[in-house]
């Protein structure tokens, strides 16, 4: 078993469930839980083979509901999905469940959606997690009847579960979980169980079910890396090149081991992932920042990346003017083009973009010769074990993670080389190296993360739009510069494909509206050394972008309303039509706009997306000032997502989207000059201010499809919306994000 200790001493289990059987012992109920449609294993059992369960309940005496949840909480509600599934089906209190991260254990806690391995990402959480849970909460709620059954001598069937309570009404006898667990857990499990029918739901798509994790949130109780401590241990701070590629050439670290509590420094360099840096180790934060600001370190630039924003930008231009590796092709887009009666040319910059998750990047490792233990926001399992132990010389059995609450990440902790994670272990490796053998604590500043790296990466898109004489949309050709997040990682071989890395180009090479000609094509520069990763809603950030405020052009050519002409063009996308239909009736857009004050000008703009299963329209209103200033009013959503687990969550998550969207769109950019990054803190990578904040709406419209993700989706729609907004209000295009601070007609 795991232990989690709290700051204030008490400990949090993770109980590792044993192969092939229930788990009886010390007094609860403990289900290892096997799906043949996932595992095939019953076929397996039945011929003698291994069975590999699945362990996602414990009940305890008590009868406290322990959810174990496969999926890291950063702050999306997956711990509150994850748990709602199961004590639905359980039929359990909630005010009794509880949830636990699930320690690093690819066989029995993959992602169904990734395949063998275990991680969170791509809004697939809920998704992956839909029957799978429930049939877990199922198979407990049936041997607790059954373990009732037996006691009482009633037949099952006259059994019935409710809030935590099993009861027999005939008899008037009842009995809270706790109490029939130890019964429960000597019966076997049963290999098939009936889930619910939706109609009889009493958890899922109820809106004042109270999220898992706010109160010890609110309380202060919840435990982050930043908050766990072990016995001993030194907390590290890292010197890192101004450049990336440089590598420490000379270090004089005189005066950092002046400093008190300085405990040792230490240099890494030639990890798999090609960073170098020098890291300060003391007994607490304050000393390691004031030693490693005390190093005096002479960097070798020779093999650095020196290019700045406009070169590359330049570079991009150039390669836009020749033809790439195709993405998609339907039809004859260039001679579409040449007979069309009308065409629009655009040319859209997207710079790099940092998470800028709340949390900066940190972790802890304790190592041994024969171990190493890592607790952290672990939000890849599988492929963080795969790399920390081939640095290591270990089997990845032998790589604990132990999964703490993440304050944010948005697809930085989820590191395709696990850049940071690495860096700890190095550092802790090279400490042992040195007779320093205690645990490590690798902490990054705001500035170390915000210049660390691993940034959305900087896209360049070339589009040209034909229409014929009666404004149909006849050709779309659209060419997409931009580094590979895929490329050189382990999913290079399942993520590109004759060259084309899919997160580049989704969202255009699928383009949801009818055009009988299209072209996508993809140029991925190799010699721009920026290390480059997904960000929230990944290629779709700038794809969908691109293909939301063409259209709204395309409207415009037409002379035709862009709500009407997206309707007309997505007669086949039942679903895209769903929310853009139930957005715009929302927003009233059949009505004129309100006036604004003297001097003012609004504007109303609309955009639908798919991305991660799950589709999302959005209206936005503009205000625009005398001297081009402008605010977003109000923002109306409509989202389908499948059947609602968790509505207040889906609020949320389509408001917080909102909000992320919207400060990319009009602050956040990385940008380089001589390969230096140019931002360090939220005062020049501003985030949003609450004074930024629109009104928002949410509308979720009523499903029966399986449950998709919502994390993710209600990213992309917003830049467009308002972009089409602010030139309905000016009659300015805008091309290149973020937006300007003032917009003049």
């Amino acid at each position: 078993m795991g232990k989690i200790e709290t700051p204030d001493g008490a400990t949090r289990g993770i109980l590792n469930v044993s192969r092939r059987s229930l788990l009886k012992g010390a007094g609860g109920l403990a289900l290892g839980i096997f799906f043949a449609p996932l595992l095939r294993g019953m076929d397996a059992l039945a011929a003698g083979g291994p069975l590999e369960p699945n362990a996602f309940v414990r009940i305890d005496l008590d009868g406290t509901v322990t959810v174990l949840a496969k999926h890291l909480e950063m702050g999306q509600g997956s711990y509150t999905g994850l748990a709602t599934l199961l004590a639905e089906e359980l039929d359990a209190d909630w005010n009794q469940v509880r949830v636990e991260g699930a320690p690093a254990d690819a066989k029995r806690y993959n992602n169904l959606a990734f395949g063998p391995m275990q991680g969170t990402g791509g809004s697939t959480a809920m998704a992956n997690s839909w029957e799978q849970m429930r049939n877990a909460g199922a198979t407990a709620k049936a041997m607790l009847v059954a373990a009732a059954a037996q006691r009482w001598g009633v037949p099952a069937s006259e059994i019935s579960v409710s809030q935590g309570v099993v009861s027999h009404a005939g008899s008037g006898r009842s009995a809270g979980f706790g109490e029939l667990v130890e019964a429960a857990a000597q019966l076997p499990v049963p290999e098939q169980v009936q889930l619910k029918d939706p109609r009889d739901f009493k958890l899922i798509g109820k809106r004042d079910l109270r999220r898992k994790d706010s109160l010890d949130k609110t309380d202060g109780s919840a435990v982050f890396t930043q908050d766990f401590k072990l016995p001993g241990m030194l907390v590290a701070m890292v010197a890192y090149p101004p450049r990336f590629g440089g590598v420490p050439r000379k270090v004089d670290s005189s005066k950092a081991k002046a400093v008190r509590d300085v405990v040792e420094v230490v240099e890494f360099r030639d990890l798999p992932h090609g960073r170098s840096g020098v890291a300060v180790l003391a007994n607490n934060t304050w000393a390691a920042r004031q030693g490693r600001d005390a190093l005096v370190i002479e960097w070798d630039e020779t093999q650095a990346f020196t290019l700045g924003s406009e070169e590359i930008f330049a570079q991009y231009r150039e390669s836009a003017g020749q033809p790439g590796l195709p993405a998609a092709s339907k039809g004859d887009a260039d001679a579409a083009l040449a007979q069309a009666a009308k065409t629009v040319e655009a040319e859209y910059e997207f710079p790099y973009l940092a998470h800028a998750a709340m949390e900066p990047m940190n972790c802890l490792v304790k190592l041994s010769d024969e171990r190493c233990e890592i607790w952290n926001g672990e939000q890849f399992q599988t492929v963080d074990q795969a790399i920390i132990s081939g640095y290591l010389g270990l089997a990845p059995e032998q790589v604990s993670l132990t999964q703490l609450y993440a304050g944010g990440s948005f697809g930085r902790r989820a590191g395709s080389v696990s850049d940071y994670l690495l860096e700890a272990v190095a550092i802790a490796k090279a400490a042992r190296d040195k007779g320093v053998d205690a645990p490590v604590k690798m902490v990054w500043t705001r500035e170390d993360d915000t210049r660390g790296g691993y940034f959305r990466p900087l896209y360049l898109h070339r589009v040209r739009i034909g229409l014929d004489q009666g404004g149909k949309l006849q050709a779309w050709h659209n060419r997409i510069v931009g580094q590979s997040i895929m490329a050189g990682t382990s999913m290079e071989p399942f993520m590109i494909k004759d060259g084309i890395d899919h997160t580049s180009v989704e969202g255009l090479s699928n383009l949801a509206y009818t055009v009988p000609n299209l072209q996508v094509e993809l140029s991925t520069p190799t010699n721009i050394k920026v290390p480059v990763l997904w960000w929230r809603s990944v290629g779709h950030t700038h794809t969908g972008y691109v293909a939301e405020t063409m259209i709204d052009e395309a409207a415009v050519a037409a002379g035709q309303d862009p709500y009407a002409f997206r309707h007309a063009l997505l007669d086949s996308q039942p679903r895209h039509r769903g929310v853009l239909e139930l957005a715009a009736k929302q927003a009233g857009w059949d009505k004129p706009l309100a006036a604004g004050a003297e001097g003012e000008k609004r504007g109303r703009g609309i955009a639908v997306h798919e991305s991660f299963g799950s589709f999302v329209a959005q209206v936005a209103e503009v205000t625009v000032k005398a001297d081009g200033s402008y605010r977003l009013d109000r923002v109306v959503c409509a989202v389908d997502c499948g059947i609602a687990i968790n509505p207040d969550v889906i609020r949320a998550q389509m408001e917080g989207g909102i909000g992320f969207a919207l400060a990319a769109a009009r602050h956040s950019a990385i940008t380089l000059k001589e390969g230096r990054i140019e931002q360090s803190n939220f005062h020049d990578f501003q985030v949003l201010r609450m004074n930024e904040m629109p009104k928002v709406e949410v509308h979720i419209v009523p499903s029966a499809e399986n449950p998709t993700g919502v994390g993710e989706p209600g990213v992309p729609p917003l830049a467009p919306a308002l972009a089409n907004a602010l030139f309905a209000a000016t009659g300015v295009r805008l091309r290149k994000l973020p937006f300007p601070a003032q917009i003049k007609a």
